[in-house]
């Protein structure tokens, strides 16, 4: 039966338990409203594992100015009647005043330097020190072996190896492949905003990516047009593209001909939902 602990205290006796018997934990962090893409971070950590932590907790750091954190949809009592099914063992779920007790103004920071200042990093400052902040803090408190991230978030994904790296933290960061709808699009929380209509449009943010993909592929055009060509796809479908990158996969910076890993990335709006996406394509040299 999954427990579901609200207190540092409680998750840290049981914490030490697992660490007497030797289990190797994996952990799961989520802002919750949880679809078939977290539970297959879940699935993911079951594999790695002999326990499971899922953590819930909607974070206010890594919330801009314009963004509305009060809209955030929470569904608690059907996210913990889906943790439950997959067996996860633990389902952590603090308040803001135990994450941030004396507020987020005197709050210590994390911040990942160059990686976090790029493309999301840059349409949303201050975005990744909150998510750095928070996994960071999460990390202490669940002491994980291996913790599971989705690669449809995936600037957050480097940032986190970043983090992890520089830190000296002994936990396996594991990416986990993006899981889409059978018309391609990308699943996320954010998905809920869009009207049908909408849904239908945004599923052309996938294809301009398999489109770019294919034109690095089989063609020399350098990657900035490549780049022009999708924005003006984007833009004809009703989309408002916010960035759309072809970039080194590791450091997230423009990428040229003549690289191996690169990865596509894209945010645009559907109306006023900010969708993102990315693909990654292993080029081979002529």
């Amino acid at each position: 039966m999954m427990q579901f602990i609200e207190s540092l205290d409680l998750l840290r006796t049981l914490r030490q338990q697992w660490r007497q018997a030797s289990h190797r934990v994996a952990f799961v962090p989520t802002m919750g409203n949880l679809h078939d893409g977290h539970i297959e971070l879940v699935k993911q950590a079951k594999k790695r594992a002999d326990k499971v932590v899922v953590s819930i907790f909607v974070n206010p750091m890594q919330f801009g100015a314009n963004e509305d954190l009060a809209a955030y949809p929470r569904t608690l009592d059907a996210d913990r009647a889906q943790l439950e099914a997959e067996g996860v063992d633990a389902l952590f779920f603090p308040s803001v005043s135990d994450i941030y007790p004396h507020g987020l103004a005197e709050q210590t920071f994390v911040e990942v330097p160059g990686i976090s200042d790029l493309l999301c990093g840059a349409s949303r400052p201050g975005h990744f020190r909150g998510v750095a902040t928070i996994v960071c803090k999460l990390f202490n408190m669940v002491q994980p072996d291996v913790a599971c991230f989705g690669e449809k978030d995936y600037q957050q994904l480097q940032v986190i190896r970043t983090m992890v790296t520089d830190l000296s933290m002994p936990i396996e960061i594991v990416g986990v492949a993006t899981k889409r709808q059978q018309d391609g699009l990308a699943m996320s929380s954010r998905n809920g905003y869009l009207s049908d209509e909408q849904r239908a449009t945004a599923t052309r943010i996938f294809a301009t990516m398999q489109t770019m993909r294919n034109d690095m592929l089989s063609t020399q055009q350098p990657f900035r047009e490549i780049e022009k060509n999708a924005e003006s796809n984007l833009l004809a479908a009703g989309l408002t593209p916010d960035y759309i990158a072809i970039a080194n996969a590791r450091t997230l910076k423009p990428a040229e001909r003549g690289e191996t890993e690169v990865v596509i990335l894209i945010a645009a709006y559907m109306g006023r939902t900010r969708l993102i996406d990315n693909l990654q394509v292993t080029l081979h040299q002529s």
